[in-house]
């Protein structure tokens, strides 16, 4: 099978217009989603409504997580319960170290650390390693993950903050993240089939930056993680829209 994804979310925090930034990747069946925001599973339902692939927790393989603002990491909490109670298994989730640093005792903790497991007994600890498993991504090689083969960049944002390049079935996904505009960045994006790149306000990366690309790479390029006041019909680079499946 091709690679592919099914586009969950398109917005940025601020958003109320759409879920935030959020990609299913599928190849060979299998799916790893890249970032996961609240709520996760509702993302999910729509989507397959709207594009017609069935996609739900039970087809997760694994999260790629590119940095803990919350609106791309606020869904793991429900995601890792989900899959602790209905699924009986841990949530694999792949993550450079500098990413996953903080994300139990700075993140996680304060919801998942207790949990009273039988009627009328007091709470017992948990930790981590009772709900995900951590496969660490590296700046320096690729990292597999069942059919997928993962390398990671970082970014230029207020904290640790990773691209990806993902590449199965002879294709390659390019995802920039969150990032002010980095020209070591587009290059390293620009290997890939087909690249995923946001723009916004702030620390992030103008739309102009981007529109002034070469053509060629433009063609290849999807915008992501958009403002509301984004001019979706004047823009030279085609935005993602929510809910429609992408082949590479």
């Amino acid at each position: 099978m091709s690679l592919s994804f099914l586009t969950l979310g398109v917005g940025d925090a601020f958003s109320a217009l759409n879920y935030s930034s959020c990609l299913a990747v599928e190849a060979e069946d299998q799916v790893l989603l890249i970032d996961c925001p609240h709520p996760i599973r509702k993302m999910m339902r729509e989507a397959s409504a709207s594009s017609g692939v069935p996609m739900d927790v039970d087809r997760v393989a694994g999260v790629a997580l590119t940095h803990l603002h919350a609106d791309h990491s606020s869904g793991l909490e429900g995601l890792g319960y989900f899959s602790f109670f209905l699924l009986h298994r841990k949530m694999p989730l792949l993550a450079h170290p500098e990413v996953a640093h903080r994300l139990w005792e700075g993140h996680l903790a304060a919801g998942m650390e207790c949990l009273i497991e039988k009627h009328g007994a007091d709470p017992s600890p948990k930790h981590f390693e009772d709900y995900f498993t951590h496969s660490p991504l590296s700046t320096e090689s690729s990292v597999r993950f069942g059919p997928f083969s993962i390398e990671c960049r970082r970014t230029y944002h207020h904290l640790p903050t990773t691209a990806l390049r993902i590449r199965a079935g002879g294709r390659c996904l390019g995802y920039s993240a969150d990032t002010a505009f980095d020209e070591g960045l587009i290059a390293w994006l620009a290997e890939a089939d087909l690249i995923v790149h946001e723009t916004n306000y702030g620390v992030h990366t103008p739309y102009a930056k981007l529109a002034a690309l070469p053509g060629e790479l433009r063609a290849r390029m999807r915008l992501i993680h958009y403002p509301d006041d984004f001019d979706l019909p004047g823009s030279v680079i085609e935005p993602l829209s929510q809910g429609r499946r992408y082949t590479v």
